[in-house]
């Protein structure tokens, strides 16, 4: 008799749950035990500063970018630790799918504008731009290098499937967090923005632009500067399902589960193929010119502005509206 016939049989009586998760199951012909499934416990996780990061079920990894009182505004240290993070998830072999998902109102309010003058950091780094004469424009240079093109890259080439999760407003450096997704789920009231045009910069460090909106709704959508909704974004080819606010968390599993369900190889596999449409289609070539001219205008801006890394009236407007905050 195999384990599944000795369950099978009436004569078989069940004496209940031990107090280590387990059930045994006695017989003349039979025993055995059979340890039941237990949930990951928090502490099992790894602990962030800016993230959580959990395992809501089998076969999906969900990391929740988690500084709601800063509208989830990306600092430096929030951007390594979310490197970290989807490093871990693509290390266990558990994971087949991730989810990038918002605590708070908003996904994220992009780039920590706080933060646009840190030099250094004490995470260790992850590619090999790097330089520490902040007196010209290659240590500034180096530092966008790394923590905004590289990672954007970086995470868009993830071995796993990503999922973005998006509600509320995802502003100029939040579109980054969304487009090296490999899909995104908007709730109906998100709203996408590039307003990197008003601080005299031509578009985000990540220039996927025309990948997400096709060319000419990606010009009205980087000159103009004005957000779209989320069923513009939809219609464009950059969303994949729009759904109410209070069903966002569940589709968004739900969709994960249609990707869970099947070998991690395949799922590899069949990503890195579609991505390689990004080479194919000229991609790089379009990227390293984009960075470039962004940071061209970044030094326009720091030689004849009293050094100031973006237009000054723009920074004045956003100073003020912090401090009335």
């Amino acid at each position: 008799m195999n384990a599944g016939e000795a369950l099978a049989d009436p004569r078989l009586k069940s004496k209940g749950a031990s107090g280590n998760h387990r059930q045994s199951f006695n017989s003349p012909l039979l025993m055995f035990v059979v340890p039941l499934p237990q949930p990951q416990k928090d502490t099992d996780m790894p602990d962030f500063d800016t993230l959580i990061y959990e395992k809501p079920e089998a076969g999906i990894a969900r990391i929740w970018l988690n500084r709601p009182e800063a509208r989830n505004a990306q600092d430096t240290h929030l951007l390594y630790e979310l490197n970290d993070a989807f490093d871990i998830a693509m290390d266990d072999s558990e994971v087949k799918v991730v989810i990038l998902a918002a605590k708070g109102p908003h996904f994220s309010a992009g780039h920590d504008l706080r933060d646009i003058n840190s030099r250094g950091s004490e995470h260790k780094r992850v590619g090999t731009w790097s330089d520490d004469k902040w007196e010209g424009s290659e240590a500034y240079y180096c530092r966008e290098k790394e923590i905004y093109e590289g990672f954007c890259r970086r995470w868009r080439d993830l071995a796993k499937p990503t999922i973005a999760s998006v509600h509320g407003k995802s502003i100029a450096g939040g579109l980054m967090l969304i487009w090296p997704c490999d899909f995104v789920i908007a709730s109906d009231d998100a709203t996408f923005q590039d307003n990197t045009m008003y601080m005299g910069i031509p578009g985000v460090e990540y220039f996927a632009h025309v990948w997400e909106l096709g060319i000419r709704k990606a010009k009205e959508f980087l000159l103009t500067g004005q957000p779209i909704t989320a069923e513009e974004a939809q219609a464009a080819g950059m969303v994949n399902r729009v759904v109410s606010r209070d069903e966002l968390e569940e589709a968004t599993l739900a969709f994960a589960r249609t990707l869970s369900d099947k070998p991690s190889f395949a799922l590899k596999l069949g990503k890195d193929a579609i991505n390689a449409a990004f080479h194919a289609q000229g991609f790089e070539n379009v990227q390293r010119s984009a960075f470039n001219a962004h940071h061209l205008a970044h030094t326009h801006y720091r030689l004849h502005q009293d050094g100031s890394f973006i237009d000054r009236e723009f920074m004045r407007n956003f100073q003020s509206k912090k401090k009335s905050d």
